[in-house]
């Protein structure tokens, strides 16, 4: 019989905010996705954890999106060559932060 990851007694599962670089339960953090063909790619939010592919988490506080930005952290989390649209997740993040 094989265990799966939530199966590990004392290991809790953290992510790191790619804003602050603080690692936190996955619940407390935002993760993205990024949608589109070459040329158009966009950052989109995942509240449901679902979506496929690579994620990145945040913070969902303007502060931690800021320094995201500010570092250039979305196309090195997400491995992409190029800049990404982050429109649509700043306004989302907005949403959440009031």
């Amino acid at each position: 019989m094989t265990k799966s990851a939530d199966a590990r007694p004392g290991k809790a599962r953290e992510r790191t905010c790619i804003g602050c670089r603080k690692r936190s339960s996955p619940a407390d953090l935002l993760r993205m996705t990024v949608s589109g063909g070459p040329g158009s790619l966009t950052v989109l939010p995942d509240p449901d954890r679902r979506a496929p592919g690579r994620g990145a988490h945040l913070h969902p506080a303007t502060e931690c999106f800021d320094l995201a930005v500010r570092r250039k952290a979305f196309p090195r989390a997400f491995k992409v060559p190029g800049p990404l649209d982050v429109t649509g997740l700043r306004e989302y993040v907005a949403q959440r932060d009031m």
